[in-house]
């Protein structure tokens, strides 16, 4: 299988996400240019972190009209493989309708940038299968612009699909409804987190959580190659 980080203008975690998925995980991966349009080489497409085109309008409201995200629907739709956002990722996701939702100001108005327990609530997906149900996790947030808000019927509809995959566990610290943390799409081939498992991927840099996140993923797409 292969893997591509994409590069945005202003990403700043892409190098971070290359170097677990080639060197932690051993998959084949590119950074991929933003300008690119041809996905169909790609069983995993991660959107990674950082500020894409300085966060100008809102966070992920320019990048997604990059001629990558443009291309990402019919990647989806032929079910090429699977992309996951991550924080600036997750932002961009829902600002092109590829995820239900918004990600708002954080409810403190300020930017944070610490380590939360997050509590896994679907382990039944791509992203969460080697995690356990109801297990508790640790993951670095960067974000000023974190918190998930929804209208209460797509609320309701990820509760009953079972497309909330994380939550924040002992303090919301951004204000999300449902304390949701991420979330997925009702087909489980688009995924998008706040949190970041490539700041958390070995035991140097805490517990390691992180690195199972990316192993099921690479596991999900070697399985369907």
């Amino acid at each position: 299988m292969r893997a591509a980080v994409v590069v945005f203008p202003g990403s700043n975690c892409d190098h971070d996400t290359y170097y677990v998925l080639k060197e932690l995980v051993g998959v084949e991966t590119d950074l991929l240019w933003y300008r690119q349009t041809q996905l169909d080489r790609y069983d995993l497409i991660v959107l990674p972190g950082g500020f894409s085109y300085g966060d100008y309008l809102r966070a992920g409201a320019i990048a997604r009209f990059a001629p990558v995200v443009q291309a990402l629907p019919e990647y989806i739709e032929k079910q090429r493989g699977i992309v996951l956002g991550i924080c600036n990722g997750f932002q961009i996701l829902t600002e092109a309708g590829l995820l239900p939702g918004a990600l708002a100001r954080n409810i403190s108005q300020k930017f944070i940038c610490k380590t939360v327990k997050l509590r896994v609530e679907n382990n039944a997906t791509p992203l969460t299968q080697l995690l356990s149900y109801g297990q508790i996790i640790e993951l670095p947030i960067a974000h000023g612009e974190g918190r998930y808000v929804a209208p209460k019927d797509i609320i309701e509809r990820l509760k009953r699909n079972r497309q909330i995959l994380l939550t924040y566990y002992g303090e919301n610290p951004n204000g999300s409804m449902e304390n949701i943390a991420a979330i997925m799409n009702e087909t489980g081939t688009v995924f998008g987190m706040m949190p970041h498992p490539e700041r958390n991927s070995e035991k140097l840099l805490g517990t390691g959580d992180g690195l199972k996140i990316f192993q099921a993923l690479v596991t999900s797409c070697q399985l369907s190659v």
